[in-house]
């Protein structure tokens, strides 16, 4: 295993180098409240046949706190600071949840770095003002009861209907996600509500463009409806998952 880190505006960013050159890499950026151990079992996989980075984004893991808000543009300037330092040119790049909306900043601050990209459980389109509303308001819930607030919100991620068959995974990812500080919740929140819509990335994007999603929920979800959209619609691939069931 061969965890490294950088240091980018006086503070420390930790990732995962793995397999050799820089032919074919591929970049792994987790969703809130998770770390680059949720690609475990992809990174060892896949690093047989390809160099693959899993990078801590910031306030995650191992990585450290930048401030108040963590918006997508700054993490993805962070990522592009991890592929600087152990200088990956170019790469594929799949974000989950989070990740996909750091992945889609990375796709229109640097286009030139990517091959190609993919969101899991991921969409670029804005949120809502009841949705702004809804991630501001869960910080106020962190704030009074951190434990209590990561462990209701790990199994919400699970079809429900699957909860029971999915217990290790589940107590899997809290355990993970019970490593995220109140900080570091509150500055992904923040971040998160603050994305501008980028659709336009994606109809603009010269690379192939992966989107995977589950079934489970698939009316009423946004990033089915991305998918679904004439435009990228022959990309789209359906998987019978739901938010967090691609750990299975």
């Amino acid at each position: 295993m061969l965890y490294k880190t950088i240091t980018y505006n006086g503070k420390k960013i930790h990732f995962q180098d793995e397999g050799h050159g820089n032919d074919k890499v591929l970049v792994l950026l987790h969703g809130f409240m998770n770390s680059l151990e949720i690609w475990a079992s992809y990174t060892y996989s896949y690093m047989r046949d390809m160099r693959v980075i899993a990078i801590d984004l910031p306030g995650h893991g191992k990585s450290d706190i930048f401030g108040e808000v963590h918006t997508m543009d700054f993490m993805a300037e962070t990522v592009k600071a991890v592929l600087d330092a152990v200088k990956v040119e170019q790469c594929v790049m799949l974000g989950h949840s989070m990740g996909g909306y750091v992945t889609l900043a990375f796709a229109e601050k640097y286009p030139y770095m990517l091959r190609g990209f993919g969101l899991l459980h991921s969409q670029a389109m804005a949120d809502s003002n009841e949705v702004v509303k809804g991630r501001l308001e869960s910080i106020d819930t962190a704030k009074i009861n951190r434990p209590g607030y990561i462990l209701n919100f790990v199994p919400s991620l699970f079809d429900e209907s699957k909860r029971k068959s999915f217990h290790s995974e589940i107590k899997e990812v809290g355990d993970i996600s019970i490593e995220t500080t109140i900080e570091g919740i509150a500055a992904a929140q923040r971040g998160m509500s603050d994305r501008p819509d980028r659709l336009t990335v994606l109809e603009e994007a010269e690379v192939p463009v992966l989107f995977i999603f589950g079934t489970a929920r698939l009316f009423g979800n946004n990033a089915a409806r991305q998918g679904c959209s004439p435009v990228f619609y022959r990309r789209t691939r359906f998987c019978k998952t739901s938010h967090k069931e691609f750990r299975k």
